[in-house]
């Protein structure tokens, strides 16, 4: 049936109001989206910086000098050193740098005894024979390729206890922090050998198939036995510390280049402005072998029968 012309002018009326209303709103939007390229903003969105921070970025040799422009209103958090200068990291801030204490005892060592302590024992040394194996003397892509896999222990033993916190409705006696502190430092040390190190293609793909069995493999074996699971960490952290000592033996001996310690190293150890690689290796070992501490007392709570609630966790103990 044919509308009548009546009942299309009556229609058309109901619709053109709404349809520019419609249309206006699409057009507003759109000069919303299109307003950061134009050099408009919407009033509720806020261009973070200006040109001081531009001048902050290229200062520090930022790739992307482009402002970020957020909806929210967050500007990025702005921190300086002591002296007034910008701190230029955003990996970790000036309340997270320390002074390693390299007085701590290297050569201290845990027995195995029990069956359980034997196992944990001969799997890491196990796993040692294939990375002496694959790295040989090249200590500088070793150290690469022990921080990769150093850093999972403590991330999976967190998120483990961070879950059980939750579901049991209890507190975790500061162990999970602890856990995290770890995984955090290891990570670190990561960032600090990247800076010194060139690994090859066949390098970096050895550290994706290693930390994918290792990361699904420590967790299977956190969830079956802690006490295991920290002591294989607490024996991994003496191999580190023994890795160590050979590449500071390396550096005495002139087969290594004692180049100038990184930028990040010195800030976050604190260390002096004309530190040396073997400075930053020394800070490293000293980490490892509070790691080894932390792990073969968790281990030493697990098997007294206990909880890691039941003792505080040594939080800052790097």
């Amino acid at each position: 049936m044919m509308m009548s012309t009546r009942g299309f002018t009556r229609l058309s009326s109901y619709i053109s109001p709404r349809y520019s209303s419609t249309a206006t709103a699409w057009r507003t939007l759109s000069d919303c989206i299109k307003a950061p390229a134009a050099g408009v903003r919407c009033k509720s969105t806020v261009s973070l910086g200006g040109d001081k921070q531009q001048e902050e970025k290229q200062a520090l040799g930022a790739k992307d000098d482009k402002d970020i422009v957020s909806y929210w209103g967050l500007e990025p958090t702005k921190v300086s050193k002591e002296d007034g200068a910008p701190w230029k990291w955003t990996c970790f801030r000036p309340w997270e740098a320390y002074s390693a204490d390299l007085s701590i005892d290297l050569k201290k060592h845990h027995a195995p005894t029990t069956l359980l302590d034997k196992m944990a024992y001969w799997t890491v040394k196990t796993l040692r024979w294939p990375t002496d194996l694959f790295f040989q003397r090249r200590y500088g892509c070793r150290a690469m390729m022990l921080e990769t896999v150093a850093a999972v222990p403590g991330m999976v033993g967190g998120m483990l206890l961070h879950c059980k916190s939750l579901r049991r409705f209890e507190n975790s006696g500061g162990w999970i922090k602890a856990l995290l502190e770890e995984a955090e430092n290891e990570r670190m040390h990561l960032m600090t050998f990247m800076e010194v190190s060139d690994p090859r293609w066949y390098d970096r793909a050895l550290v994706f198939a290693v930390q994918g069995i290792f990361f699904n493999a420590y967790f299977l074996g956190y969830i079956i036995s802690p006490k295991f699971a920290h002591r294989v960490v607490g024996y991994l952290e003496e191999e580190a510390i023994h890795s160590y000592t050979e590449f500071l033996k390396e550096l005495d001996n002139g087969n290594i280049e004692n180049v100038p310690a990184p930028p990040i190293a010195i800030d976050y150890w604190r260390l002096p402005p004309n530190s040396t690689l073997r400075d930053v290796v020394l800070a490293v070992r000293a980490d490892e072998a509070h790691h080894r501490d932390v792990n073969h007392f968790a281990s030493d709570i697990h098997d007294q029968g206990r909880q890691l609630k039941e003792a505080p966790a040594p939080l800052g103990y790097h």
